[in-house]
């Protein structure tokens, strides 16, 4: 064919395509602005105008090669095209060619695109012309012009329709308003509380609501609001319906009104200012726009600046220059530009920028609630019979009807339900419509009519949109979408399309999906349908957000519906939908959901914030998967928490969904939660919820409402919190209705609710019908005193009430339930009548009514009511002005009411005059523990004790703990009155009046303990006080602190010792001004408090100081005088008496006064002088006390400034204690102490520690010793005495025969005690430890133990004495006559070897008769008998000449011989006998032969050799006056035969020990042997020697042969 065939066949398909078009011009329209949303629609405005079509035609052309093949796919997909007309249409239309060059020629006759909304004009950049002046005139009509410019452009834009639903082209337009919420506002909405603003019920022409948006009653500056939604909640669409209202005159409060949206905003690439923000960007003057800006500034009280989206403006990825639009709204929000301008913004809950001023007016977007849902469907719906369908569905459906409440889902909603309900049968919604990934499934459904997926479209649509939000995308270019989606989008109204500027002068088309969750949704089905798509890059997508209304990240992400869609996709419902559209098997398509699947149920694992946890929950939901839900209600925590995020009811839906699987109560808590004022109807039917509690401002009446319709369905639900929430009258109106069908309630907090008097009186009147709740709180409303009475009655009438507490604005109610007696069945009625007089008779009241600016006439009021009431357990009236009269009338009554514990009267203005009144009144009160009134910090209290009868009844069943009780526990128990009139200012001439009242109060009960402290009685009221205490009675305590007393007060209450017979103690305290008196039995700690339980011991402590007297007086100056006069005073105070003196200083003078005052004392037992200092003659004067007083048994005197001496009425006692510990007595002062103790009679103990004494100090005692008659101990202690004092005592030893022990130690310890005895003839033991004598010192010592005869014993421990200086001591040592015993530990006792100790005990100049080694404990004993005794050397010789020691022993050996003739006691422990000489067991066989005498020889846990064993047995064999033999614990080679044969010469044994022996057969033959002839044994040992049985029986046989034997082991 020809280039003309060609272009005649061109022309005749385009003439036809006319005239197509002509008969469909409203279809053109539309996808003309839908492809070129900048292009004016009108060129001659006639519907069927073939011209018209044919620019309209030529402008999609002449628009691009994509453009035009989108199009001419849209046309042959939606309208009915001939198939002569569709095939020449897709085949041939694409590129351009010569004849659509010719089409664009003639294209220019018409006008080109136009910038904005259709306006016509060419661009000029605002600023690039000069400026002109301009008058007045001139510039109101360039305004005038543009603002009808503006608005005839908004009536274009909106083609003179009101906007409506998306996806819903053929429905009517209605525009139907969400729920509107104030949050915070400087200046309120006029709606009323921030209830719901937009009524569902206003005509469409009426659209009142909408203005409450702005408050015209603003302050001057800047006003903000800022609309905040969840997706789909209709914010965008609020945005163009408010420009729409405008557009036809219904917001003529504005003259000027410019709709932006951040979307758009992002794509800018430069700096812009507000001129061509307003003029460039969005429309532009006709002409002079510097005079139209002037104009918008100047009145920029009527401009209102709409930004949508604002939350998008928060992206971080965004290209270009977002930052410039968003100083903008910075500049606008802040009236820094067109100050005084309105500015709307609405975004996503979530983080603002910092741009948001904190006054902004904040406005939460609800969605839909029943009623806005059912008036949508009927606007949505045309005809009557669907709407009645379509309306039956949503309420048999509860869970479709709550999807419907965002107003988004409900456009879903209808416009499935108008495909399915033709053809299906009722409820079939419920399975094809459960969740929202399934309603949006039907929609795509709907694309294919013949059932057949466009599954290449679909996934097409998908890659796209993952890629957009993959990449931060919502704005898409021709190039991102190919013509076959384009038109694919545009047939089934997916996409929206508009005009983007990137700067000034430049513009592009740009697509967007028409709503944010459609995009996700088709990236959904991408990730899930794709084979490109494995399962690892799924699981990456499925990740939950978080939505904190503080949170740190930039900005809300694109993503957040998508991991639900990719959750509900997952669901059992979708395999087959996503089998169909994949093209891929069923194992394919369930793996991917398997692994959706497994991501959830670990991420229930984790610990997830609230938004994420509820995001969480909407994904379980979607999947509808029962195990995942089972095991995610299992593992939700006990106390479940929400704070501080938006709720919405499908959030509540969700979490409900997942509490229907939980076997447990759960306890919810929603705090600072802006939530929908429907969402609690979520929560119906919900029976796992125990608790339940919202803390929030957004909280109405709406939402009190809907509570109360959930509240009966929750039967487990025990605690129930309304808090900090707007609740008025309508509100608690539902409430009252709604709580008596929950009687399962326990505690109900409606705290912070502003009640007012009626509201607050409803809900207390319902307490009888609760009769579960333990617990009401209505604190913090706005309830006034008026109905404080009537709050009282409903406590004292209303059974179960326990407790009120009203206090400001605090006020709660605690009630005790109805026990299950008190709801038995009426044949009980007898038995329940007897049951509830019980309960009524021991029914107790507390009833605290504080702060609640009482006066007298609410007290005459209040105690009328209390008579009437039950038992008060306590009643506190603090904090009233109820003033003298009306405590006086309350303290009257308290005997008639009853009370059992206190009755608080405090800060209610009492004055000294009201005191008297209380103390009278309180006289026929017979119940009166305590009463406590302190008028400097308002304290009036009385404290009740129980009944008799109530004590008795408490009592009853319980077995006494004792029998015998004393006088003083019987005291004890008596029930005492305390008065404590503290800080109330009484002066002395008040004293007579005081004590008047307390007589009166006193009258029928006794007086016990009176406290009249931090008053200013001085000492004239406190000695009136003195002279009229015997008109009180007997008292058990009285307390005078802190009154300004003086010496003179004192003596005045000194006298009360003795003048009055209960006064026992007292204790005077000058400087700190502490005085009390006080009885018998009772301890000073007791008046601090109430009356406390003693124990045992205390009881038999306070029984036998019960007749003791004790008076202390401290921080005091006492001077002779003084002292003499007290002392003087004291004189008729019966005993016994102990005093306690304590003053900074005493003295001389002052001691010898009251040293000489002692003999006029003779009832003191006890005498203290504490915390005083006294001079360095203390001591001296103290020693010659006995000759004042022979009473005298004790004196002690510590570091001066502590002295206690004790006496004794009996004079003849014998023996007195002196210590003088700490006093720096030196040797100079030892002869006058020694003169002075020389004085006494008997001197049974005198303590120096601590002093400074040292070797001349001991010397000069040493010579003064004889003087004192001293019998028991001398303590020198820590008185730096050295070796030579201790040599200089040995050295004097002889002259002290009463002497019988000295203990020294010279180490740390410090220690020298001597300890003497009455009568002479005992011998003396001298311990001296650490005491390091160098060699002189040892020689002096040798001779010194020489010398002191009577010295029996001597330890020397760790005193560092060597080997040789051991040696020379014993060799040097040498008595007469009599016996030494030495016992020496030294750490080298355990490595010398035994010759070479056997050769420095052959060295001692006496005889040893005792011996005893000890390697372990390294101790060596050794006891000398003098003088040196030779035995019978033939006798030994003959015994040793088996014995070959070797030339090198020999002469040991003789003089071993001499000193061990009389050896008797042999003991060695821990001693080898394994040389290889044998010379240990050799030596130890000569000691044997040689201890002709040996009664005793032991030897233990030593190591013997077969050699040694021989020599033992043979030295053994010859020692037969043996009587005791150890031979334990040794280790042994099994052949004893020889040891034990040696044994059978032993017949004298009286004891032996042969335990962990090795014994053979032959050797326990020896051994029975020998014990049949030893008739002599008492104790034999034969432990761990492995015998048998045999052995047991010959040993069983000689028993009998043995009658001594008293111990077998």
């Amino acid at each position: 064919m020809d280039t003309e065939s060609i272009r005649l066949s061109n022309e005749i398909l385009w003439a036809r395509l006319v005239s197509l078009l002509s008969k469909n011009p409203e279809w053109l329209s539309a996808k003309v602005r839908f492809f070129l949303p900048t292009m004016d629609l009108d060129c001659s405005h006639e519907p069927s105008n073939p011209e018209v079509t044919h620019r309209q035609l030529n402008r999609l052309f002449a628009q691009g090669q994509a453009t035009w093949q989108s199009f001419i796919h849209t046309l042959c997909l939606e309208l009915d095209v001939p198939l002569d007309i569709a095939v020449p249409l897709l085949s041939i239309w694409g590129p351009r060619d010569e004849f659509s060059k010719q089409l664009g020629a003639g294209e220019e006759s018409c006008p080109g695109p136009e910038l904005h909304h259709g306006v016509k004009r060419p661009f000029q950049s605002y600023g690039s012309s000069p400026r002109r002046k301009n008058s007045k005139k001139q510039q109101l009509e360039l305004a005038k012009k543009y603002l009808k410019l503006l608005k005839t452009s908004a009536q274009q834009w909106h083609g003179g329709a009101c906007p409506g639903a998306w996806l819903t082209p053929d429905s009517p337009q209605t525009y139907i308003p969400p729920i509107l919420q104030c949050s915070q506002a400087t200046a309120p909405l006029d709606a009323q509380e921030g209830a719901a603003v937009g009524d569902p019920e206003a005509p469409d022409n009426m659209d009142v609501s909408i203005q409450d948006l702005f408050s015209f009653k603003a302050h001057k500056g800047p006003r903000v609001t800022v609309l905040l939604g969840k997706a789909g909640m209709g914010k965008t669409t609020l945005a163009y319906r408010l420009r729409w209202r405008w557009a036809q005159g219904q917001l003529d409060r504005f003259q000027a009104l410019f709709l932006f949206e951040f979307r758009q905003l992002n794509m800018i690439t430069q700096l812009l200012t507000l001129p061509q923000l307003l003029f460039d960007l969005y429309l532009r003057p006709e002409s002079e726009p510097d005079a139209v800006f002037q104009y918008l500034n100047e009145n920029a009280h009527q401009v209102l600046l709409i930004f949508d989206g604002l939350d998008e403006a928060l992206h971080a990825d965004s290209v270009g220059t977002a930052g410039s639009a968003l100083t903008l709204f910075s500049e606008l929000c802040h009236g820094n530009l067109l100050p005084g301008c309105w500015v709307m913004t609405t975004s996503r809950p979530g983080k603002l920028p910092s741009c948001v001023p904190t006054e902004a007016t904040m406005i939460y977007m609800w969605g839909f609630d029943g009623l806005r849902v059912e008036k949508y469907v009927t606007h949505f719906f045309s005809d009557l019979l669907s709407q009645e369908l379509a309306l039956k569905e949503m309420r048999t459906n509860a869970r479709l009807r709550g999807m419907c409440a965002t107003p988004a889902l409900c456009t879903v909603t209808c416009f499935c339900l108008r495909r399915l309900l033709p053809g299906s049968s009722p409820g079939q919604s419920a399975a094809l419509l459960s969740t929202k990934t399934q309603l949006y499934l039907q929609m795509v459904e709907t694309f294919s009519p013949s059932g057949t997926l466009p599954d290449t479209s679909i996934l097409g649509f998908g890659k796209v949109a993952l890629r957009g939000l993959d990449t931060g995308k919502v704005i898409f270019s021709v190039e991102d979408v190919s013509p076959q989606l384009m038109a694919f989008g545009a047939v089934h109204s997916l996409l929206t399309s508009f005009c983007i500027h990137t700067h000034p002068g430049h513009e592009k088309i740009g697509y967007a999906f028409i709503h944010p969750s459609l995009q996700e949704f088709f990236a959904a089905l991408y990730l899930m349908a794709s084979h490109t798509v494995d399962k690892d890059t799924l699981v990456e997508y499925v990740t939950l957000n978080s939505h904190w209304v503080l949170r740190t990240k930039g900005r809300l992400g694109l993503s957040d519906h998508l991991p639900a869609f990719l959750a509900g996709l997952a669901s059992h419902t979708c395999h087959t939908f996503l089998c169909q559209l994949a093209q891929q098997d069923a194992a394919w398509v369930g793996s991917k959901q398997a692994a959706v699947i497994q991501v959830l149920r670990k991420l229930a694992g984790r610990k997830l914030t609230g938004p994420k946890m509820i995001e969480l929950y909407h994904c379980v939901a979607e999947t509808q998967d029962l195990e995942l839900a089972r095991f995610i209600a299992q593992s939700l925590p006990f106390h479940l928490s929400f704070h501080n995020f938006p709720l919405t009811r499908a959030d509540l839906a969700a979490l409900a969904n997942i509490l229907e699987h939980r076997d447990v109560p759960i306890h919810l808590d929603f705090d600072g939660c802006p939530l929908e004022p429907h969402c609690p109807e979520a929560l119906v039917g919900c029976g796992q919820v125990e608790n339940l509690s919202f803390k929030s401002r957004k909280c109405g009446d709406a939402f009190a409402e809907a509570l109360c319709r959930s509240l009966p369905t929750m039967g487990s639900l025990k605690m129930l919190g309304l808090t900090g929430s707007k609740i008025t009258a309508q509100g608690i109106s539902h409430l009252i209705q709604a709580l008596p069908l929950c009687s399962q309630l326990e505690e109900v907090s409606l705290h912070d609710n502003q009640l007012k008097d009626p509201e607050v009186l409803s809900l207390v009147e319902l307490l009888p019908s609760l009769q579960k709740l333990q617990k009401l709180d209505l604190s913090r409303n706005s309830f006034s005193r008026s109905i404080l009475l009537s709050l009282v009655k409903v406590a004292i009438t209303c059974p179960t009430v326990r407790k009120l507490q009203v206090r400001e604005s605090d006020l709660i109610f605690f009630l005790s339930p109805v026990t299950e007696t008190a709801t038995q069945p009426s044949g009980a009625s007898d038995v329940q009548g007897k049951d509830s007089l019980k309960e009524g008779q021991s029914r107790s009241l507390q009833l605290r009514l504080q702060k609640c600016q009482l006066r007298v006439h609410d007290a005459e009021a209040l105690v009328e009511l209390f008579q009437k009431g039950p038992r008060l357990e306590e009643v506190d009236l603090s904090g009233n002005h109820l003033e003298d009269d009306g405590c006086r009338l309350v303290a009257e009554a308290a005997s008639q009411l009853h009370i059992a514990q206190k009755l608080d009267l405090s800060d209610n203005g009492l004055s000294q005059t009201g005191v008297t009144y209380v103390l009278k009144a309180i006289s026929t009160c017979g119940t009166l523990e305590e009463l406590h009134i302190s008028l400097q910090s308002s304290t009036v209290v009385l404290t009740f004790a129980q009944e008799p009868r109530e004590q008795e009844g408490s009592c009853k069943g319980r077995a006494p703990l004792i029998s015998f009780v004393s006088p003083v526990t019987s005291k004890l128990s008596q029930r005492s009155r305390r008065i404590r009139l503290t800080h109330c200012g009484f002066l002395a001439k008040h004293t007579e009046k005081l004590c008047e009242a307390l007589r009166a109060s006193c009258q029928t009960h006794h007086l016990d303990h009176l406290d009249l402290s931090d008053n200013s009685l001085e000492d004239k009221g406190v000695i009136l006080l003195t002279q009229l205490l015997p008109g009180l009675g007997p008292l058990k305590s009285l307390n005078l602190s802190r009154n300004g007393l003086s010496m003179d007060a004192v003596f005045s209450l000194v006298l009360c010792l003795s003048s009055l017979q209960w006064v026992f103690h007292l204790d005077v305290s000058l400087e700190s001004d502490c005085i009390f008196l006080r009885g018998a039995g009772t301890s000073r700690d007791a008046l601090a408090g109430g009356p406390k339980f003693q124990t045992g011991a205390q009881v038999l402590e306070l029984s036998q100081r019960d007749t003791s007297r004790s008076f202390c007086l401290q921080e005091c100056q006492l001077e002779p005088l003084s002292l003499a006069y007290l002392c003087a005073t004291l004189e008729k105070c019966p005993g016994p008496l102990e005093v306690q003196l304590s003053c900074k200083a005493l003295s001389d003078d002052s001691l010898k006064t009251l040293l000489q005052c002692l003999p006029q004392l003779p009832q003191l037992s006890l005498l203290q002088l504490r915390h005083t200092v006294l001079s360095s003659r203390s001591p001296f004067l103290l020693a010659d006390v006995f000759n004042l007083c022979p009473r005298v048994r004790k004196v002690t005197l510590r570091f001066l400034c502590h002295a206690v001496l004790h006496f004794d009425s009996n004079e003849e006692q014998e023996g007195v204690c002196y210590g003088f510990l700490g006093c720096n007595l030196s040797q100079e002062h030892m002869e006058t102490l020694c003169c002075a103790l020389s004085k006494c009679n008997a001197l049974s103990q005198l303590d120096l520690m601590d002093n400074l004494l040292d070797d001349s100090g001991l010397r000069c005692l040493l010579e003064c010793l004889p003087q004192l008659p001293i019998s028991g101990w001398l303590d020198l202690s820590h008185n730096s005495i050295s070796q030579e004092g201790i040599l200089y005592l040995l050295e004097t030893l002889p002259s002290y025969p009463h002497m019988q022990e000295v203990s020294v130690s010279l180490g740390f310890e410090q220690i020298f005690r001597m300890r003497f005895s009455k009568e002479e003839g005992a011998g003396t033991s001298l311990r001296l430890c650490e005491c390091n004598f160098s060699p002189d010192q040892v020689s002096r010592l040798a001779s010194s133990l020489s010398q002191a005869q009577r010295l029996t014993e001597l330890w020397l421990t760790k005193c560092r004495l060597d080997l040789p200086q051991l040696t020379t001591l014993l060799n040097l040592v040498n008595r007469p006559t009599g016996l030494l015993g030495l016992r020496l530990e030294e750490p080298w006792v355990g490595s010398v070897s035994l010759p070479a100790l056997m050769e420095v005990c052959a060295q001692a100049s006496g005889c040893l008769t005792e011996l005893s080694i000890s390697k372990n404990e390294r101790k060596l004993w050794l006891r000398l008998e003098f003088p040196h005794q030779e035995g019978n050397s033939d006798a030994v010789a003959l015994r040793l000449a088996h014995c070959d020691l070797g030339t090198e022993h020999s002469h040991l050996m003789r003089q071993l011989a001499e000193t061990c003739a009389r050896l008797q006691q042999l003991s060695l422990s821990q001693v080898s006998f394994s040389d290889g000489d044998g010379t240990s067991s050799k030596l130890l066989q000569n000691i044997l032969l040689s201890s002709c005498e040996l009664k005793s020889f032991r030897l233990t846990l030593s190591l013997v050799s077969i050699e040694s064993l021989a020599h033992l047995a043979s030295g053994l064999g010859h020692c037969h006056h043996l009587e005791e033999l150890d031979f334990s614990n040794n280790s042994l080679c099994e052949d004893t035969e020889l040891l034990i044969g040696a044994l059978q010469r032993t017949c004298r044994l009286k004891r032996l020990h042969l335990s962990h022996l090795p014994l053979g057969a032959s050797s326990l033959d020896l051994l029975i042997q020998g014990l049949s002839r030893m008739t002599l044994l008492q104790d034999l040992c034969l432990r761990h020697n492995q015998i048998g049985d045999v052995g047991t029986q010959h040993l069983a046989a000689i028993l009998p042969r043995l009658p001594e034997l008293r111990k077998l082991e």
